[in-house]
């Protein structure tokens, strides 16, 4: 690497990374705060576990419907304008969530329909924004970087349930300020970073390296270049159609192995903090608690990112980091000490978030344009219908069961056909290189 490449990947990083790590922390923590505010709202609303469990999957239904329209969106109009609307809209639904009852009083809806009718909302106004960022990041970061990088991203995740797993815990503890319940607190406090956010974003963010009037001129050059080079290195192997890429058998495949993935995350995430409140634990010591496993899991995935792109090596990874995350869940059904299980639900942690960035690579590799935007929203949108169907089978089997074992056994087997898939769908390497024109 010369002076020049380390200069720039260095000046672009410090930009853009940051500040879409504070982006991102903000979305998941909007996203998966409900898992907080189950510990009383559920109560209060009157949900059985099948119902929580229903309303907090169905979110990903509707970010399935609207994933791709709103990557080709994005590409179109560019990520400033689009990603600050998807910002404004998500904190305004994620705020409402807090009147839930006023609201189904007010349509006759009622409680449960209420709630799961802003979930979609809020399915419907985040839409786009994660695929939206992958496919940024390609613009920006040649493939040699992009474990790294998106690892770096990704680690918003979490480091939003470190930060936001003891915060959201204590907001709990406002409960009756000003009439409201601590729940309610919970959505409406943490609704606010996206509002400031979305408007953040329309002032700071540059859609493509052409524009960034912050980069000199010779870095501005090089990283154009590199990305055109690597960009028609892609296309001379294979150059799909936006319509192409969407019905592409290997997206589908890594659709698959993002599903299993992504059932990990929020199979387990959702339902995680009512696991350790039944410890006997406060909701402030159970925000502390949850807390645990992302703390170590946010080093090991920035570690695990670096590594894959050091050795330019992708499918090996992702299957071991599969395994890991399959281990590490199975592994917490087989005891009820609490410590056991905080250890089990760490490996597993672990093994999933080592997973993602590293499959984020496979289709940014053979994909480029267009039919990058198409496809990277393809994967994500099948692949977080897991954060349905996860959640949901976790409420379904506890409540038919009385356990959360069947649940947990699931998404451990699902991380295990993953993990096969990923092994036979392999990956070309030689996509990945730098090639010889940008030396």
């Amino acid at each position: 690497m010369d002076e020049l490449e380390r200069r720039t990947i260095r000046k672009v990083s410090a930009r853009l990374i940051p500040f879409l790590i504070i982006c991102y922390f903000v979305a998941y923590l909007d996203r998966v705060n409900v898992g907080f505010a189950a510990i009383t709202m559920n109560k209060d609303l009157g949900l059985t576990a099948t119902m929580f469990g229903f309303g907090s999957g169905i979110f990903f239904l509707a970010y399935f419907l609207f994933e791709v329209p709103s990557n080709l969106f994005l590409d179109r109009f560019g990520a400033r304008k689009w990603i600050a609307r998807i910002m404004l809209t998500w904190g305004i639904v994620s705020g409402l969530t807090a009147f839930v009852v006023p609201i189904g009083r007010l349509t006759g809806l009622g409680n449960e329909y209420s709630f799961y009718g802003l979930r979609v909302l809020l399915g419907l106004a985040e839409a786009g924004f994660f695929p939206g960022i992958i496919f940024f990041l390609t613009l920006w970061f040649p493939s040699a970087y992009r474990a790294r990088i998106i690892g770096q991203f990704m680690a918003a995740v979490p480091v939003s349930s470190v930060i936001g797993s003891p915060v959201s815990g204590a907001i709990l503890g406002m409960h009756g300020l000003a009439g409201l319940a601590g729940w309610q607190w919970l959505f409406i406090i943490e609704a606010v970073p996206a509002l400031v956010l979305g408007v953040v974003t329309y002032v700071y963010l540059t859609d493509r390296p052409g524009e960034a009037t912050w980069l000199a001129d010779d870095e501005r050059t090089w990283l154009d270049g590199r990305l055109r080079a690597e960009r028609a290195q892609r296309e001379a192997v294979h150059a799909p159609s936006v319509w192409q890429a969407i019905i592409n058998i290997r997206v589908w495949g890594l659709s698959l192995v993002y599903f299993g993935a992504v059932a990990g995350l929020y199979g387990v995430g959702f339902w995680l903090p009512q696991i350790v409140n039944a410890f006997g634990l406060s909701t402030v010591g159970t925000g502390c608690v949850v807390a645990i496993p992302y703390v170590v899991s946010a080093g090991v995935m920035v570690w695990y990112g670096r590594r894959s792109d050091r050795k330019l090596e992708r499918k090996g990874h992702a299957a071991v980091a599969l395994a890991v995350a399959a281990i590490g869940i199975a592994a917490a059904t087989l005891t009820h000490d609490p410590v056991l299980t905080m250890v089990a639900f760490t490996i597993g942690s672990c093994g999933v978030f080592m997973a993602m960035p590293v499959i984020w690579t496979l289709p940014t590799a053979v994909l480029s344009g267009s039919a990058a935007a198409a496809g990277i929203a393809v994967v994500n949108s099948v692949g977080n219908l897991a954060g349905f169907v996860g959640p949901f089978a976790m409420g379904w089997i506890k409540d038919a069961t009385g356990s959360f074992s069947g649940g947990l056994l699931v998404i451990a087997g699902l991380a295990i056909l993953s993990m096969v898939i990923v092994l036979v769908l392999g990956h070309d390497r030689e996509l990945e290189r730098v090639p010889d024109r940008s030396r």
